[in-house]
C-alpha cells in the first residue's frame, strides 16, 4: 500500500481549489462517476478538510492529501500516484506485485 502525490500535481490542487498551507484534501471511494480507477466499477472522490481516522497520506507543499482506514482496502493491492502539472493530473495505479 503507498500513496504519493507529485509536487506538481500538489501545486495544481493547491491553485484549482484554492488551497492553503496547513489544509487537508481527502480521496474516498465512490460508487457511481468521479475519477477512473483500477477497480471496476469504483470511483474516487475528493473533499477539502480533515477526518479523524487517517490511514494513510502524503504532505506536499504545506498540503495533507490522505486516505481514511474506511477507504483503506482501496489501496491493498495498490501503489496510486497522483502526478500531473498545471495543467491537469492524472491518477496512476500500480498493482503491487
Amino acid at each position: 500500500m503507498k500513496f504519493t502525490v507529485s509536487k506538481e500535481a500538489a501545486q495544481w490542487f493547491i491553485d484549482e481549489m484554492d488551497l492553503e498551507q496547513g489544509d487537508y484534501v481527502q480521496f474516498f471511494v465512490k460508487i457511481y462517476g468521479g475519477i477512473p480507477t483500477a477497480h471496476p466499477n469504483y470511483f474516487l472522490g475528493i473533499s477539502v478538510g480533515k477526518e479523524k481516522d487517517i490511514l494513510i497520506q502524503d504532505e506536499v507543499n504545506g498540503v495533507t492529501f490522505y486516505f481514511t482506514s474506511q477507504d483503506a482496502w482501496f489501496l491493498e493491492e495498490y501503489e496510486m500516484e497522483v502526478v500531473g502539472d498545471t495543467s491537469e493530473v492524472k491518477y496512476i495505479f500500480n498493482k503491487i506485485k
